[in-house]
């Protein structure tokens, strides 16, 4: 039923925001240049690793040395203005048609976090990741790592369909008043180190 209810509300909700996609794509393509779209491979069900997409907010500016400048160099107001109200992540929604997404679900973090989560931090890839999730919903970025792997934790023993319609909702909450975009002093939020927790 989650699968089913994913591809119904993600190809319903990509067909009526048709011309935002549309807008947002050819103002990245002026104000950000090639390319339009930011992909990256992410761990998702059982640490499948897949592709997961977002349109671009950053430039691509670099160092003497070739290496591109920290984020907060990178970021334009523009960019900052896609991430603020989840406008980026409207390409995830293809990612759920695949199959490799969830509508709802822990968000897929980098590969090279997967060596660092204990036993219990793992089970967030017991199911699909998600474009929203319920620590999205609880704190987003402005919450510590080890919070928001409890809140993923905590979504992964108590799934359910009331759940992810309430998450969903709160997620547009979230949206218009524009809370945890980010950590302090950083963009979105500082890298995960490890767990001190066995």
């Amino acid at each position: 039923m989650k699968r089913i209810f994913d591809f119904l509300v993600a190809s319903s909700v990509l067909v009526a925001l048709l011309p935002v996609i549309i807008v947002v794509t050819i103002l990245i393509r002026f104000k950000l240049g090639s390319p339009i779209l930011f992909t990256q491979n992410r761990p998702g069900l059982n640490g499948k690793v897949f592709k997961m997409m977002k349109f671009r907010t950053m430039l691509d500016g670099k160092d003497k040395h070739g290496n591109l400048l920290p984020d907060d160099e990178r970021m334009t107001k523009f960019g900052a203005f896609l991430r603020s109200t989840s406008l980026d992540e409207l390409p995830g929604l293809f990612n759920v048609l695949k199959g490799d997404m969830s509508l709802v679900g822990p968000r897929p973090l980098l590969v090279q976090y997967l060596p660092l989560y204990n036993t219990e931090q793992a089970r967030r890839h017991d199911v699909r990741p998600g474009i929203t999730g319920w620590a999205q919903v609880n704190g987003r970025n402005a919450i510590s790592w080890e919070q928001k792997f409890k809140l993923d934790v905590w979504y992964v023993n108590n799934q359910s369909f009331l759940l992810d319609i309430k998450i969903l909702l709160l997620t547009v909450k979230k949206v218009f008043v524009r809370e945890g975009i980010s950590a302090d002093g950083h963009v979105t939020i500082e890298p995960f180190k490890g767990s001190n927790n066995d």
